[in-house]
């Protein structure tokens, strides 16, 4: 399976799956096998944060499987509380640590907590981590357009990602644009924004029965033609492979067009604008 899950080239020469599986809330044993079974499966983008409190999952699973590490994507995110220049280093080691890695290969800013104002100096300390070797490449999550305009302008260093709330609800058209604009890759957290109303819309389902799929491949493969890298979370191997399924068929425009209905002007669904919100 995985050798059909396409790569994306970033902006720093590395290459990402373009689909990643996402651990918020796995831990302990069982969530090890899921982790396993998510690698067996063909993920091979793992998706965690120091906030997640299971980096160290992430890594026994990495040390269990038998696909070898360089084949894989380990991903985690440094914290709101950890932005300062010299925790930012050290949190990463920890996070390091905790997993038993020798590297990272995407390490991500968590939110860029505006009302502290300490990304910047937290970005400075990905660009030396990423020096260091600790991370293969550095990215954001949550950043907006001038968090974006900020970083860059002070220190010439682009980030090779940017993860986002995006789904069917929440297109964000300017963000992703922006990225576009300065080569970096979208990756969509919550990538089915909940997606109890969509999975149970009588026109995603017509379009998902016209292609011999399930709702589910139809959202994710719409985050594919956008351009972007959905993170999905699925605990069950059934569920797991469900959501790879999605590279053997290909929206027209019409169906596209079908998900402008649900986008809001506002659909976050987790009420955290990164314009207020402090992640800690």
């Amino acid at each position: 399976m995985s050798n059909m899950i396409p790569e994306k080239v970033l902006n720093d020469g590395t290459k990402i799956p373009a689909i990643g599986f996402g651990t918020a809330f796995i831990k302990g044993a069982a969530g090890v096998q899921v982790l396993n079974n998510a690698i067996d499966a063909g993920y091979r983008l793992i998706d965690s944060a120091f906030n997640y409190e299971n980096e160290g999952v992430v890594g026994q699973a990495v040390r269990q499987s038998s696909v070898p590490r360089e084949e894989l994507r380990i991903s985690s995110k440094l914290p709101g509380r950890h932005h300062a220049y010299k925790e930012a280093l050290e949190t990463i080691e920890e996070s390091l640590f905790r997993a038993g890695l020798d590297y990272y290969d995407l390490y991500l800013i968590h939110w860029p907590n505006p009302k502290t104002d300490r990304y910047l100096e937290a970005w400075q300390a990905m660009i030396e981590a990423k020096k260091r070797g600790y991370v293969r490449s550095i990215g954001v999550s949550n950043f907006l357009p001038e968090h974006l305009d900020r970083i860059i302008q002070e220190t010439g260093v682009a980030p090779s990602v940017n993860q986002i709330e995006l789904h069917p609800y929440f297109h964000q058209e300017e963000q992703r644009a922006k990225d576009a604009e300065h080569g970096i890759v979208t990756e969509s957290w919550s990538p089915l924004g909940r997606g109890h109303d969509m999975l149970r819309d009588e026109t995603i389902a017509g379009i998902a029965a016209a292609h011999g799929k399930t709702p589910t491949q139809v959202i994710l493969r719409w985050h594919i033609q956008l351009g972007a890298v959905p993170i999905p979370r699925a605990s069950s191997l059934e569920h797991q492979k469900e959501n790879l399924g999605i590279f053997d068929f290909e929206l027209s425009e019409a169906e596209m067009q079908v998900f402008a209905r649900f986008n809001r002007k506002d659909g976050r669904l987790w009420d955290q604008n990164p314009a207020e919100y402090e992640e800690m």
